[in-house]
Parts: C-alpha cells; sequence; structure tokens
C-alpha cells in the first residue's frame, strides 16, 4: 500500500482565476480598464470639478465689465464642459473594457438611463483582451462614488420631509390663529 493519501488537500495554489498582475489606472486614457466603483467615482469628482470650474468661470465673468464678461464666461463654459465630454468618453471606454467589449459600446452613453447599466455590468475577473483588471479599490474611491447614494437618499427624505413640515406649520398656525 502507498502512503499517500489521494483525498488529501494539495499542497500548491491552484487557483488559476485569481489575477496575479494588476494594470495601471490611466483615467485620462482610452486603453485599459476601470472597475465599476472607479467608474462612478471618477464621475462623480469629474463632476463635482466641473462644477466648480463654472462657478469660477462665471465668478471672473461677472467680475469683467461690459461684455466682455459674457464672451468669458462663454468661452470658459465651452472649455469645461469640452474637457468633461472628453474625460467621461474615455472613462466610459475604459469602463466597457472592463467586461471586454469594444469601446464603440461606449456610444450608449448618450442615453441616459441605458448608461446606468454601466454601473451594475461586472467587468472580467482575469486578464482580457483590453488588459489586465485594475488593483483593488482604495477607501477613498468607494467614499467618493458612496456620494451619489448618500446625496439620493437626502434628496428623497428632502422631498417628503420638506412639504410635510410645511402642512405641519400651516396646522399650527391656524389652531394658534383660531
Amino acid at each position: 500500500m502507498s502512503d499517500i493519501n489521494p483525498y488529501q488537500t494539495p499542497e500548491q495554489n491552484l487557483e488559476t482565476n485569481q489575477p496575479n498582475e494588476y494594470s495601471e489606472v490611466k483615467a485620462l486614457s482610452a486603453k485599459g480598464r476601470i472597475g465599476r466603483i472607479r467608474f462612478i467615482a471618477y464621475s462623480v469628482g469629474y463632476g463635482l470639478l466641473l462644477n466648480i470650474v463654472v462657478a469660477l468661470v462665471t465668478a471672473l465673468g461677472t467680475g469683467v465689465a461690459g461684455g466682455a464678461g459674457e464672451i468669458v464666461m462663454g468661452l470658459g463654459m465651452l472649455l469645461a464642459y469640452g474637457a468633461f465630454l472628453v474625460a467621461i468618453v474615455l472613462l466610459t471606454i475604459q469602463r466597457v473594457h472592463d467586461f471586454n467589449t469594444s469601446g464603440w459600446l461606449s456610444i450608449i452613453m448618450v442615453l441616459p438611463i441605458i448608461s446606468l447599466l454601466l454601473w451594475f455590468i461586472p467587468g472580467t475577473a482575469t486578464a482580457n483582451d483590453y488588459g489586465n483588471p485594475t488593483p483593488p479599490n482604495t477607501t477613498g474611491v468607494v467614499l467618493v462614488a458612496l456620494i451619489i447614494p448618500i446625496i439620493a437618499v437626502i434628496g428623497i427624505l428632502a422631498a417628503i420631509a420638506i412639504p410635510a413640515y410645511q402642512e405641519y406649520i400651516q396646522a399650527a398656525q391656524q389652531v394658534s390663529g383660531s
């Protein structure tokens, strides 16, 4: 008889689904991949940056007298929105690369509801035609990605609470005024 037990666990790591290598995250590139959470976080970050730039351009434009201020605001906002659009297109291309699809599918971003599917379609766990998976998400990326759900919940609560509070105030005023 042999001393080798055929049912013992193997001594070597046999898992081949775990990526050995991660690709570098390049937010402003059409090459490579980007995961769902990073896609959401970077989109939120770019949106916040756009709002800051638009506010600064508006402040600068209103500070300039006459029609020149309107020209400064118009050109500044055109540049800001153009840069934002380019950045979002590049992010979307990387996102569709994550689930091993051609970057041409990024045209879907013109359909607002359909483009939300990019938040839910999982990427491939291993290397695909567009590179290795990205490294695990950092805490900062996860926190920025949570901004959207937090704002949505606060907005829903405010939409419910503010009218109810106004009705309460009106009812209280009627009772006290009687």
